[in-house]
């Protein structure tokens, strides 16, 4: 084991250790060093980009464990590294370990997913018109039930609510990833088991498997060993580079969505056993039969990934790949192999930061070395401000009340001049764009476009959407008054829970329809129905929200999949 400085992170070293597993044979101790070396340089770039303050990583092959490295502060007030010992919560890579137990179930005769959920938990219901909820359908999210209830602390009462709500759409019909349904799961487990949820998982897989330095839940107990979770300090609007890291609540999680705290090393080997279908040295923890049916395709989850229980799979470049990341309050996490190569990585991190990007750049590197190719080029920084079609944004946006957003284009950047400044705007997607200027830190700046023409591949830009206010530019030629019900008046506003997982969100009307517009940027357009409330987003869904008490023109309360969300005074 090794120490050194690897770079700056807020003015401040960071210090690096690094622990490498001998290699696999006598010619590859300089390719991976080699693949080791343009790993750290892609992760202490990444980490200054995105101002993370640690992150662990470790890489491992089929037989063995090669490397793990960490980076930054475990705790950066107090200035202590991350170190190969730091536990990190892995959020929903824990679900893969549910499925897993549930499996062994399988193989012993005394579960079966393709039975409804109720021949194990009676307790188990949600209004419905469909056929019953298997769980088939929990474990390969495709149930249509609603997301989360992250009101209610981790508990029981989690999937118990479910009796409050209804399903979105026929079970099986299509992917709609749902955290109750693997709380749910873990109540089954329980159940079957007869054991409480931790010392199934500790038993029947983290000793097999040699996982010794992990924890199966997440309670007080565990914190002293973890590394600080941080976040943004404003948590009401998109994140700038501008704004402090603060710490993140601590919270106890003990379900199984997301209740496993792991060393880099330690998940590493869980990944060894992936990467070998099941088995851990001389004890298979799941049958081959199993692991077909944990990384199966059971359900198309994205453009080129599937979901089967648990997992997540995809192809690259004829190989493939199961994967599967993780968020908690301060912390995320990616879990990356490649079952045809033998070789796997393990990301975690302590605050904002890109598990996922630092996953796929170092397989892609380390499959290189071990198969004596060119490595990997190191990508350029990232450069938000760099924006090649700045032209098709530029142009003069009348709006409301006399306002107007004047844009000009001065090569790859665009600007925008408002109230006497010129102000740069910052790429964060397509057609979307932060503002670094207070009367638009609170939500993004969206360009809409018009149809395509004959022959164009995209129509051009002809007007903006900023929170509630709109701004059109010469080309538009849609309306310009919108009907709706006088009774969406009242629901316009800024309303919170207690929750850190979602804190707060938006509502607002433009033209002529309700969005709820969520903190970090996104936004989804909601959809009324025959009951008063409306579907969130325009895919079917089982996501729903209502508006009630309303005093003096304006409601004083949002709920939102069953989840209470309270009018705030703040804008």
């Amino acid at each position: 084991m090794h120490a050194r400085l690897q770079g700056k992170f807020l003015g401040i070293a960071i210090l690096t250790w690094a622990t490498a597993a001998p290699a696999l044979a006598q010619s590859e101790p300089a390719a991976l060093q080699r693949a080791f070396e343009r790993i750290d340089a892609y992760v202490a770039q990444s980490m200054q980009e995105r101002r993370t303050p640690g992150l662990a990583l470790a890489l491992t092959s089929r037989e063995k464990l090669l490397r793990v490295s960490t980076y930054g502060f475990a705790d950066a007030k107090a200035r202590l590294p991350v170190t190969p010992e730091t536990l990190f919560e892995i959020g929903s890579i824990s679900k893969s370990f549910t499925a897993i137990a549930l499996l062994q179930l399988r193989e012993a005769g005394k579960f079966d997913p393709l039975a409804p959920v109720t021949k194990y938990l009676p307790w188990f219901q949600i209004q419905s018109q469909f056929e019953p909820i298997t769980s088939h359908h929990l474990l390969s999210h495709t149930a249509g039930i609603p997301r989360d209830r992250d009101d209610i602390p981790a508990s029981m009462m989690m999937p118990a609510a479910l009796r409050e709500r209804s399903t979105g759409y026929a079970p099986g019909k299509k992917f709609s990833y749902s955290n109750i349904g693997y709380q749910t799961l873990s109540y089954l487990l329980e159940e079957l088991s007869g054991t409480p949820y931790r010392d199934v998982i500790h038993k029947n897989i983290f000793e097999p498997v040699g996982m010794k330095s992990s924890e199966p839940i997440i309670r007080h107990a565990t914190r002293t060993r973890l590394a600080v979770g941080y976040e943004m300090l404003y948590d009401d609007r998109p994140a700038h580079r501008s704004h402090p890291l603060v710490e993140a609540t601590w919270l106890e999680h003990d379900v199984g969505d997301g209740s496993i705290a792991a060393t880099p090393a330690d998940l590493a080997a869980y990944l060894r056993m992936l990467l070998n279908h099941g088995a851990a040295g001389d004890k298979q923890v799941i049958s081959e039969e199993s692991f077909q049916l944990l990384i199966q395709p059971a359900i198309k989850s994205g453009e080129k990934e599937f979901y089967g229980y648990g997992m997540g799979t995809s192809e690259e470049d004829g190989h493939k790949i199961i994967s599967h990341g993780g968020g908690m309050v301060g912390y995320s996490s990616m879990l990356r192999g490649d079952l045809d190569a033998g070789l796997g990585v393990i990301v975690f991190v302590n605050g904002p930061g890109s598990p996922g990007g630092v996953a796929e750049f170092a397989l892609k590197c380390i499959r290189a070395a071990m198969e004596n190719k060119e490595l990997p080029a190191l990508p350029p920084p990232s450069d938000s401000k760099k924006i090649p079609n700045a032209a098709e944004y530029a142009g003069i946006y009348p709006g409301a009340y006399g306002k107007r957003l004047v844009l000009t284009a001065e090569g790859e950047s665009l600007w925008l001049t408002w109230a006497g400044a010129k102000i740069q705007l910052e790429r964060r997607g397509k057609d979307q764009f932060f503002v670094p200027h207070p009367d638009f830190e609170l939500f993004l700046l969206r360009f809409e476009r018009e149809k395509p023409a004959t022959g164009e591949k995209e129509g051009k830009v002809s007007y903006a959407i900023h929170g509630g206010e709109w701004f059109a530019n010469h080309l538009y030629s849609g309306g310009r008054n919108f009907e709706f019900p006088r009774a969406w008046l009242a629901f316009a506003g800024h309303y919170r829970s207690h929750s850190p997982w979602l804190s707060n969100f938006r509502i607002v009307n433009v033209r002529g329809k309700l969005w709820l517009m969520l903190p970090g940027g996104g936004q989804q357009a909601l959809i009324p129905t025959p009951d008063g409330s409306f579907q969130v987003g325009e895919e079917e869904t089982a996501e729903r929200i209502s508006f009630e008490t309303v005093v003096n023109g304006k409601a004083l309360r949002a709920v939102l999949s069953g989840w209470e969300f309270y009018r705030s005074a703040a804008p």
